[in-house]
């Protein structure tokens, strides 16, 4: 997996690309902390570019999700795809983040 961060006025991007898996969490760690380092009050990944996600991958995002919520910040999960987005809904994600 392949992840970058892209911060523009208040808002962090994180996009992922290829399979987010137990193998992407160092690439996904850094990502976050470059994310939570910016001034960032709000912060989107962008799921568009995964074609696959596990349960480890469901783990990193809930670490995000608690890392951000400490830091005062908003986590929103945007692009998923029909896959990505089924199994969010199975972990009752919905609950937990906007999910767009």
């Amino acid at each position: 997996m392949q992840a970058s961060v892209t911060v523009t006025e208040g808002h962090a991007a994180i996009r992922l690309q290829g399979r987010f898996d137990f193998n992407s969490h160092r690439d996904f760690r850094e990502a976050v902390d470059a994310a939570l380092a910016s001034p960032a009050t709000a912060i989107t990944v962008d799921l568009a570019g995964v074609e696959y996600l596990d349960s480890s991958a469901l783990g990193m995002l809930l670490m995000l999700r608690d890392r951000a919520k400490g830091a005062a910040r908003e986590v929103k999960l945007a692009g998923c795809r029909n896959a990505v987005k089924q199994i969010l809904d199975i972990a009752n994600f919905g609950k937990l983040f906007t999910i767009d």
